[in-house]
């Protein structure tokens, strides 16, 4: 088995156990391998396309606290802003772009992991959360990592962990999708990508399963630091890796 393939199945297997545990996380927990890999518009195809999987596999977990009220403004901002994400994607530096927001995630997890139960949002803002569905639905199409920002303003809400999961799982669910739709119609699913597809779809699906019964038995308070921990461990990872490749 070559170094490549190894780093394709065990990014694939680390994160649909993220995934499949905590609802998101897959792109950034597979980039922290793939990156290393893969070619950068091969890795932002495979993570949108493994992520859609993931997510069908364990959306029976979202039934519970979804919403309709609440998780539409996430998506539909969402869906402004993915096409504006596939747009840019050609055009930027990916490795700029994981630095930036790998430094961001991290310093913002590891404060709100210091902060605890400090900060919350205790009025609902529909027009801030499109605006943050918008941030999402653009970093989605960039790279297939729409779920960063969402997720961490979830964290602010007090919200428990089901009403936390059906809001992350749903908008990262349709941002994947439409991005995946945006890829296919720009020509972007190449014999290369369906060929590392073949290896990385199969080896996500046991770990996904597994983390998704786990999500069942941990509590609201747990399953928040554990959010934040997956966050703060997907910055640190996109961060080290980015400057790994500038240098």
């Amino acid at each position: 088995m070559s170094f490549v393939v190894l780093f394709v199945i065990l990014g694939a297997a680390a994160a649909g156990f993220a995934q499949g545990l905590s609802g998101f996380a897959f792109a950034m927990i597979a980039m922290s391998f793939w990156a290393w890999v893969l070619e950068p518009t091969t890795a932002a195809v495979m993570t949108v396309t493994c992520s859609v999987v993931g997510q069908l596999m364990t959306i029976k977990s979202a039934r519970a606290g979804f919403d309709f009220k609440r998780i539409l403004p996430f998506v539909l901002g969402g869906l402004i802003g993915v096409p504006m994400g596939a747009a840019i994607l050609p055009l930027i530096d990916q490795t700029m772009f994981r630095l930036i927001l790998g430094a961001f995630v991290l310093s913002w997890s590891s404060t709100m992991l210091l902060a605890g139960h400090r900060w919350t949002l205790k009025a609902e803002n529909r027009a801030a959360d499109a605006g943050i569905g918008v941030v999402g639905g653009v970093m989605g199409g960039i790279g297939g990592l729409a779920g960063a920002v969402p997720t961490l303003w979830c964290s602010l809400k007090s919200w428990d962990k089901n009403a936390q999961r059906a809001v992350i799982q749903t908008f990262n669910l349709t941002m994947h999708t439409v991005t995946l739709t945006a890829y296919v119609a720009g020509g972007l699913i190449t014999t290369a990508t369906t060929q590392w597809l073949a290896l990385a779809v199969p080896a996500m699906l046991i770990p996904s399963f597994i983390g998704n019964r786990l999500y069942n038995r941990i509590s609201d308070a747990a399953f928040r630091r554990l959010v934040l921990i997956l966050l703060l461990i997907s910055g640190t990872t996109l961060l080290t890796t980015s400057l790994a490749a500038l240098i």
